[in-house]
């Protein structure tokens, strides 16, 4: 009981270092994504973390797996380097015994997979979506900052600045509009230029931007054919803003709702669904003969031959899950013939520790 603990506390706290810092890694690249479409006006800044934090259950289902397999390859390394192993081995603990120790972690990991992701990250997929939603609901003063040019519209066709902004949101000062309209080839460029304007709600629900004591120019880019209007007052209508209520994504659909649905890429996202779970204790279980390393060697020898039978598993996955929405696989196939495939795997590796025949003790005829 005592290796068992030892050995479950350097796996898990290894599995811990390694996820967080892939964790990071991850969060990172997809944070700055989100702060693009944020300075773009895309994103309202206050939400970043919010949806940073629904997303967290979804990055973890393919991180923890991940940190399972280096964090028993980093452990055990460590251990056959040290020749902690090898002590082991001397006090009558086998292989097999390594192997049924290493599950034990292994499964309570394999449960945290299961739970984000059979339950938490089609949550935290809803909540994104939903906030994505009312993201597209709102209208581009409602994400304007004073002081920085927003692009907005459909491939960027308006850009708006506005020096002062009222803390309501409805009166903007030293106002700058740029709208293109037509094709590429033949578009036509309307500028406006203000010194104030507010928003403007009508009874109807319709919406406009009134503009005081400014110019518009109007023209096509590269010809002298600019005209140029002088106002005092000056309305623009802006347009009423989509509200989508709708969740489309199947990543977002409870895993009780795609049990029983016939349909292909529903029976594939539930497959996948349960593919994670079980990914961790197969991954464990040859993960602990290719940690086996000579002190002589180092610890990281067998790191990148490992990474890639990984990867490997992952990957065929990831085809089989594409060959079965498809129908190129049938679903009684599924996901499990990879699982079975890599176990294969997993068994030939630990041949020896499985079917070696254990050495008879030898008797203390003296103490007899």
């Amino acid at each position: 009981m005592i290796v068992f603990r030892y050995l479950s506390r350097e796996v898990l706290m290894t599995l811990t270092a390694v996820s967080g810092v892939l964790l990071l890694i991850i969060m990172s690249g997809r944070f700055i994504k989100y702060l693009a479409q944020a300075a773009a006006g895309q994103l309202d800044p206050g939400v970043l973390f919010v949806i940073m934090a629904y997303r967290l259950p979804g990055f973890m289902v393919l991180i923890v797996p991940l940190g399972m397999f280096l964090g028993i390859l980093l452990a055990y390394g460590r251990l056959h380097l040290e020749s902690e192993m090898t002590v082991l081995s001397a006090t009558g603990i086998s292989d097999r015994k390594i192997l049924g120790y290493t599950q034990g972690p292994a499964l309570l990991v394999a449960l945290l997979v299961a739970l984000l992701s059979l339950w938490i990250a089609p949550a935290g997929v809803v909540k994104t979506q939903q906030l994505f939603n009312e993201q597209d609901a709102m209208t581009e003063f409602d994400t304007l900052a004073a002081g920085r040019f927003q692009s907005v519209g459909k491939d960027a066709q308006r850009v708006t600045y506005a020096g002062g902004l009222s803390d309501d949101r409805t009166e903007l000062q030293q106002v700058f509009i740029a709208e293109r309209s037509g094709t590429s080839t033949d578009s036509n460029i309307g500028v406006l230029i203000a010194e104030g304007g507010r928003q403007q709600m009508n009874p109807d629900g319709s919406r406009y931007l009134v503009l005081n004591n400014g110019y518009r120019y109007d023209g096509t880019p590269g010809q002298a054919d600019f005209r140029r209007i002088e106002y005092e007052t000056y309305g623009v209508l802006l347009p009423k803003p989509e509200v989508v209520t709708e969740i489309t994504d199947r990543e977002a659909i409870p895993t009780r709702e795609l049990i029983g649905d016939p349909d292909l890429r529903t029976r594939a996202e539930l497959q996948w669904r349960i593919a994670l779970p079980l990914l961790v204790p197969i991954v464990a279980f040859f993960a602990v003969p290719l940690a086996r390393v000579n002190p002589r060697q180092g610890r990281f020898l067998k790191l990148l031959p490992a990474v890639l039978l990984y990867m490997s598993y992952l990957a065929l996955l990831i085809s089989a899950r594409g060959w079965m929405e498809s129908g190129r696989i049938p679903p009684a196939l599924g996901l499990w013939w990879v699982h079975l495939l890599f176990l294969a795997v997993g068994v030939g590796l630990n041949y020896r520790s499985l079917f070696a025949r254990s050495t008879p003790r030898r008797r203390n005829y003296a103490a007899a």
